[in-house]
């Protein structure tokens, strides 16, 4: 398997007490493929994928990823391992404001020593974004933008994207482009794709779904 998580289980502390968010979740993504991670808002879903992402860590269960159990790494690790083998992307662009388009499509790769000049140009290319490597994000539109949050989790060669709800501040026709690109070059690397959604729409173009409610996976 690509990624697998086995009996994570999170609670976060609250004014109120210990509020349980997961519990004992389980998945598996094999190379390339692709899942769709669907629910309630409040029911762990994001909190899940910042699991996987190594941007948190679970009060109990293990993540592998590609054989390797990362779970128990101190902070250094887990920033290597979302450096160098996850593309993240996110309802928020978080792109950097100094940077060009360029250097924002380039940025994690050069981070993880990988910047690979003639794949960093097929992805502007493929993205639409050949025409617009000077411009800064805020000449962009918004669906430019989220193309090149696409082209940066993407320029280091991930084992696997995770995508928190990554058409969330785009329209419906411009959603619908992302997501078809975004599943191309998934497909074209091998990568495994996890994406976090509300759309019924979109999680119906992904090879598989499951739905999160209460803290469990069904």
């Amino acid at each position: 398997m690509r990624i697998e998580a086995t009996g994570l289980t999170k609670t976060y502390t609250t004014g109120d007490g210990r509020l349980p968010v997961l519990t004992d979740v389980s998945l598996a993504l094999a190379p390339g493929e692709t899942l769709a991670l669907t629910g309630e808002s409040g029911s762990g879903k994001s909190t899940l994928l910042h699991l996987l992402a190594t941007l948190d860590t679970p009060d109990a269960g293990s993540i592998h990823l590609d054989g390797t159990e990362i779970t128990s790494l101190d902070d250094a690790g887990r920033a290597a391992v979302r450096r160098d083998r996850i593309g993240l992307v996110f309802q928020q662009f978080n792109l950097i404001p100094s940077l060009t388009v360029s250097g924002n499509l380039d940025f994690q790769a050069r981070l993880a020593g990988r910047h690979d000049p003639a794949w960093s140009a097929t992805l502007a290319k493929r993205l639409g974004l050949a025409d617009l490597l000077d411009r800064y994000p805020e000449q962009l539109s918004g669906g430019q933008q989220q193309r090149v949050a696409v082209g940066r989790a993407l320029a280091v060669r991930p084992s696997v994207v995770l995508a928190d709800e990554p058409t969330g501040n785009l329209d419906e026709s411009t959603a619908a482009t992302v997501l078809g690109l975004i599943l191309e070059l998934v497909a074209e690397t091998g990568a495994s794709l996890l994406l976090v959604t509300h759309s019924e729409h979109l999680a119906g173009r992904l090879g598989r779904r499951v739905h999160l409610s209460g803290g469990r996976l069904s």
